[in-house]
């Protein structure tokens, strides 16, 4: 059984322009995402991020540069979320002077949901963070420890 879409948004002060890179350059996505990655940003490229052992994988389905991205979604070598089996999509929206980052993970099985929505709420500020070294999630200020940079 799927899950209904997962979704996750911060602010980021910065531009669409700049976030935009941090989903199509291997060294900015490993910055807030990721010990390895592959990223091949063309339609039909490669997708390729290792996150804490796991290999996710898949491939640009729909380039829309810089304010969306479709991305196929799995895991290598999994039976439970093979790659393909789900979709992350990326909306950047200019708002109040930096961009607003949404992320709708689709397809995601039920058992693999609750661990996807800690997962996403976490990496999501990391991403504020590594570009912008600042966050606010959705409406709501957050200052953030020079330790947690």
């Amino acid at each position: 059984m799927r899950a209904e879409p997962l979704t996750a948004c911060v602010h980021v002060a910065a531009p669409p322009e700049r976030v935009f890179r941090f989903f199509t350059d291997a060294e900015a996505m490993m910055r807030w995402m990721g010990e390895w990655a592959l990223l091949e940003a063309r339609v039909g490229g490669q997708f390729q991020v290792d996150v804490r052992g796991v290999p996710v994988r898949g491939r640009y389905l729909q380039i829309e540069a810089p304010h969306r991205l479709l991305i196929s979604w799995g895991h290598a070598g999994s039976e439970r979320l093979p790659v393909g089996a789900s979709t992350l999509e990326v909306r950047l929206r200019a708002e109040a002077g930096g961009t607003r980052v949404e992320i709708i993970h689709s397809g995601l099985p039920e058992p693999e949901a609750d661990g996807y929505a800690r997962g996403w709420r976490h990496f999501i500020s990391r991403l504020a963070v590594a570009a912008a070294r600042q966050r606010r999630v959705c409406g709501a200020a957050e200052s953030i420890p020079a330790a947690d940079m």
